[in-house]
């Protein structure tokens, strides 16, 4: 069997999932190429695990201050280099098209009749899940983005829907917690901000991953470890964490209670899904929310040790088997079965 599947690259919570299924597509003996749009080339890093990949430049969405900006997006994108990818895109020759919120895959898909599979987070929100931050522009861009013809949402619970649980690479290996330990992964905030926000708190340790360096000559305080991306740097950082402050993104989160690390987020102001993950948080009880970046709030969530682990099954290795069956159809038996699996701990 052959699979094309698309990635969008802007931020590394696709990446992440894409990296869980990469391996369990290829232990069920499927032939898959994958393509990443929406970031630069030269800025994916560590991608072996892809092998041959495909890269287009894609659509992209720009933030400053932790908004996203919608006028700047639409001035930032180039449109018709968009158009040309998209109709010189060649699917012939696979057996099954996959998105995850991937827009040229998904429109070179749809303006030739190819059925696709959307599978990610995003696709959750066709079905009834707690939402906010709801307005005409975000509502509309997570159903015209990059739309599928078959919809496979993952999220932290089912909401009664036919939704399975988080896709993460479940073979994390647990180390032993540095209780005064955090991991700080803002991409979306000015990273001097975030160094000044966290400094008053001497007796942590925060590693502070950003995309942007440090203006030249700023030195941080010993507690403070400002770093550059890194995927395996991040890993072993988080491995022996206590905790971590997020944007709302729903892999980081989603690996970190996973492992029962105390999550505090503060979600990406006019982005429904960072704002609907926040809230969704809140009412499953499983992470703290901040509006805004607040010391105050800071504060408190460190002074309490409280964290919620939940165990999700292999999903990765789930749907890679589904999506060699014949019959792609999201079974509420397979799904139920799927939920049957996952275990929820107060630590």
């Amino acid at each position: 069997m052959k699979l094309f599947y698309g990635v969008q690259a802007t931020g590394n919570g696709h990446i992440t999932r894409a990296r869980a299924m990469a391996p369990k597509l290829k232990e069920a003996g499927i032939e898959t190429t994958f393509l990443f749009t929406g970031r630069p080339r030269e800025k994916l890093f560590e991608m072996e695990v892809f092998e041959d990949y495909e890269w287009r430049k894609g659509l992209t969405f720009e933030t400053r201050a932790g908004h996203v900006k919608y006028f700047q997006t639409a001035l930032r994108n180039n449109f018709p280099a968009f158009f040309r990818d998209v109709l010189s895109l060649d699917l012939s020759g696979y057996d099954r098209v996959v998105v995850d919120f991937e827009p040229v895959t998904a429109w070179a898909a749809k303006l030739r009749g190819i059925k696709t599979i959307g599978i990610g987070h995003q696709y959750a929100f066709g079905y009834d899940i707690p939402r906010a931050g709801v307005d005409f522009m975000g509502k509309n861009l997570l159903r015209y983005f990059a739309p599928a013809s078959m919809d496979v949402g993952v999220h932290w619970h089912h909401f009664g829907q036919p939704i399975l649980p988080p896709l993460i690479e479940t073979d994390i290996a647990p180390a032993k917690v540095q209780p005064n330990k955090i991991i700080v992964y803002l991409p979306f905030e000015d990273v001097h901000h975030v160094v000044r926000l966290v400094a008053p708190f001497r007796d942590y340790q925060f590693h502070i991953y950003s995309p942007s360096p440090l203006r030249e000559g700023i030195v941080p305080p010993e507690h403070l470890h400002v770093k550059a991306l890194s995927r395996k740097g991040f890993q072993d950082d988080f491995a022996d964490s206590s905790g971590v402050i997020s944007n709302s993104g729903f892999e980081l989160a989603s690996e970190s209670l996973h492992l029962g690390k105390k999550l505090l987020v503060k979600p990406l102001h006019r982005q429904m899904e960072q704002e609907s993950n926040a809230l969704a948080l809140e009412v499953l009880q499983l992470g703290e929310v901040m509006p805004d970046l607040d010391g105050p709030t800071i504060a408190a969530w460190l002074d309490q040790s409280h964290a919620i682990q939940v165990r999700f099954p292999d999903v990765a290795e789930a749907v890679a088997n589904w999506l060699r069956g014949g019959n792609l159809q999201v079974d509420r038996g397979w799904v139920q079965g799927i939920w049957d699996r996952v275990v929820r701990v107060e630590a």
